[in-house]
């Protein structure tokens, strides 16, 4: 299953960039093992400043056609890293081809587009900067892989 990130927001060069592609790394090499991956970011930029309904607008046509949609929404759902790593393998498992993990901008998700969605997680109760939560979803997506191939990464 490939998994996509798409997100509002250009990533620059620092500290997030090479956290990301860190992680990135770590999933694809981790992940191709248990058909999972590669992973791909697509970002967007909403240059006409037209809200969130741009941004859903943006954010859609990113997202691969019949891709899994799974948010990234403070009202979503919460969960252990175990029970991440099992959600990714039962969609892997019911045969979907991509999963497109979405993280809106600084306003947050269009409700449109939140109503499209398969799923949607929250990272915590409290609200992280996109590239912030991209860091963390795509070291989650690792830890996820690293859990379903049994290694010793993931510590309870």
């Amino acid at each position: 299953m490939r998994v996509h990130i798409c997100a509002v927001g250009r990533l620059r060069a620092g500290a997030e960039c090479t956290l990301i592609d860190d992680y990135t790394t770590r999933f694809d090499r981790t992940g191709r093992a248990l058909s999972l991956g590669p992973l791909s970011v697509h970002e967007v930029e909403d240059k006409k400043k037209g809200g969130m309904a741009a941004e859903a607008t943006l954010l859609e046509r990113a997202i691969p056609n019949g891709a899994l949609i799974c948010t990234l929404d403070e009202r979503g759902k919460q969960m252990s890293s175990p029970d991440f790593a099992n959600l990714l393998a039962r969609w892997r498992d019911e045969g979907r081809g991509d999963a497109a993990f979405v993280i809106g901008g600084a306003d947050g998700i269009d409700p449109s587009l939140r109503a499209k969605a398969d799923a949607s997680i929250s990272l915590g109760k409290m609200v992280w900067p996109h590239m912030l939560a991209r860091a963390m979803l795509t070291e989650q997506l690792y830890r996820a892989a690293s859990i379903l191939a049994g290694s010793p990464y993931h510590r309870v």
